[in-house]
């Protein structure tokens, strides 16, 4: 099975406002860079889109090691909470409803599919792959007009 290295992030101007997202596959010496965005979004949906947007780029079930800065989904994957929610029919522990369960249930289709180990890297702390991920999105939501 191929082994692919994903880095990914989201970022939004105002949050709610204009976001955008990055991605960097990384397969060999192969390197394969996403982005995109959307007018009116949040942060947390950003980084959930950049996760969905790479993996759904692989064009076969793969061994995946997938960065990202964001603690929301990192931590909602690895602590198994978004499982939860799902169960729950997206509520959370306290009741009150999970957020983006239409981005998680792409990304929990796309988790079946791969083989992914997720990882938190420590955000804008000189990361070379995240910074380029961050100016990919970044990039991408600033080019939204006012």
């Amino acid at each position: 099975m191929k082994h692919v290295d994903i880095y990914t992030d989201g970022a939004c101007r105002g949050n709610p406002g204009k976001g955008g997202w990055g991605a960097i596959l990384v397969y060999g010496k192969t390197e394969k860079e996403l982005s995109g965005g959307e007018r009116s979004t949040t942060n947390n949906r950003m980084e959930l889109t950049a996760a969905i947007k790479a993996l759904s780029a692989l064009k076969e079930r793969c061994e995946v090691t997938l960065y990202s800065d964001s603690k929301y989904m990192i931590d909602a994957i690895e602590k198994k909470w978004v499982y939860s929610w799902r169960d729950k029919g997206w509520k959370k522990a306290d009741k009150s409803p999970a957020l983006n369960p239409d981005l998680w249930e792409k990304l929990l289709k796309l988790i079946e599919k791969h083989e992914i180990k997720f990882v938190w890297v420590k955000g804008h702390a000189g990361h070379s792959y995240n910074e380029r991920c961050d100016k990919l999105a970044t990039d991408f939501a600033d080019s939204f007009e006012d």
